[in-house]
């Protein structure tokens, strides 16, 4: 990972830009207010004093604080801004500081504070200076429209901070959206990795088994099986590869193979064979090509139960019906093992107690996740099946 993006994802490089932003606003707002209350004092031919440029500025520069300890802050500056307008005569935009106090409040939401901070303002800029005889009482039209201009303040507030929540849910959604396509994504890959390693592995295993059984005594059926190995671990090489390259980087250069489908039924039933399990395929309907997702899961169950079959079924044969119809397709295995108890070991076939895999949970998340359904369970008569029926309409989300 790369260092600059670990530090600036970190809570203190957060927290430190935060300050420098408001550090920022806080000298930008001071600026104003001192530049307005120079311009003021220049247009009436008259000088503040240095103590009205102190509070003046120092009402802006408090704002630096103002995240942390909002109200207070808002305090501050009220006090400072109607201090200074009930006791100058010289204008000023002080009231600047005001509002940023006042918006990060209600941002805050503080609404009690903001509320008392209004009626505070309203009291102090209108009346306090009218009891000092700095100015003039205000005409009705006066205290009317300062009223309104409150009003309209809070409004305002009120709408970023609704729109501010917006955006955050909104963000928060697409977060939660992300990592549910990476957790379904995982899911996805630890599924295909599961059929292709677990189906491989087991007709290699068997092979080597049976190599081993008869490598003195029948070489050339140990050939075979050596030969069988070969070929296997190639085409487990190739799907691991098509698999794993949705890990690489959008630039990457390995070699994909096509997702596999139905239409390589007689490749999996002949691996299957090489596994010591005589398969038979049968298709009903019109075969038709079908949505890449659901082609690969069709795949992927056909190839996980003959997997099941080969590893755990005391039979020897499996048949594998492919039904097409208009809105779904149904792919069912059936396989003449026992149906029930555990299956007994033999040479070039390891026994049912030796299996703890996720088989029929991967296979039934396949058929949920496109909306369909899945059963798996002992059949009437004898062995085992394997039924799912899978929609044509895309995921079922």
């Amino acid at each position: 990972m790369d260092p600059a993006v670990t530090v600036s994802t970190t809570p203190g490089s957060g927290q430190t830009r935060r300050w420098l932003v408001d550090g920022v606003i806080a000298v930008v707002v001071a600026a104003l207010q001192v530049a307005g209350t120079f311009g003021a004092a220049h247009h009436h031919g008259t000088s503040p004093s240095l103590l009205e440029y102190a509070v003046v500025a120092l009402a802006g520069l408090v704002l630096v604080a103002r995240r942390p300890y909002p109200v207070q802050v808002l305090a501050v500056t009220g006090a400072l801004s109607v201090g200074y307008w009930a006791l100058a005569t010289i204008p000023s935009p002080i009231f600047l500081s005001d509002i940023v106090a006042f918006v990060t409040v209600v941002l805050a939401r503080k609404r009690a504070a903001a509320v008392i901070a209004l009626v505070a303002y309203y009291v102090g800029y209108q009346w306090l200076p009218t009891l000092t005889g700095v100015h003039p009482a205000p005409s009705v039209l006066e205290a009317i429209l300062a009223a309104g201009g409150l009003v309209v303040l809070l409004g305002a507030a009120e709408l970023l901070r609704l729109r501010r929540q917006r955006a955050a849910a909104i963000a928060a959604s697409r977060q939660d959206q992300a990592l549910r396509r990476a957790s379904e994504e995982r899911l996805r890959i630890a599924r295909d990795l599961h059929d292709v390693v677990a189906h491989n592995i087991s007709v290699i295993n068997v092979q080597a088994n049976t190599a081993l059984h008869l490598i003195d005594r029948q070489p050339e059926r140990a050939r075979e099986a050596l030969t069988a190995i070969h070929e296997v671990s190639k085409q487990a090489l190739t799907e691991l590869r098509s698999v794993l390259g949705v890990l690489r980087d959008a630039g990457g250069n390995a070699p994909l193979a096509p997702s596999p489908g139905l239409a390589r039924l007689a490749d999996l039933a002949g691996s299957a064979e090489a596994a010591g399990l005589t398969v038979r395929v049968q298709h009903d309907g019109e075969r038709r090509p079908l949505p890449a997702e659901v082609d690969l899961a069709a795949y992927r169950i056909v190839q996980e139960a003959l997997t099941n079959s080969a590893r755990h079924s005391a039979g020897s044969t499996a048949t594998v019906y492919v039904r097409y119809r208009e809105d779904d397709i149904v792919v069912q295995v059936d396989d003449g093992g026992t149906a029930s108890g555990p299956a007994p070991a033999r040479p070039g076939r390891p026994g049912k107690d030796g299996s703890g895999g996720n088989g029929i949970a991967g296979m039934t998340e396949r058929a949920h996740a496109l909306g369909g359904s899945l059963h798996a369970g002992p059949r009437p008569g004898g062995g085992f099946r394997v039924r799912a029926l899978l929609p044509l309409n895309g995921t079922g989300r």
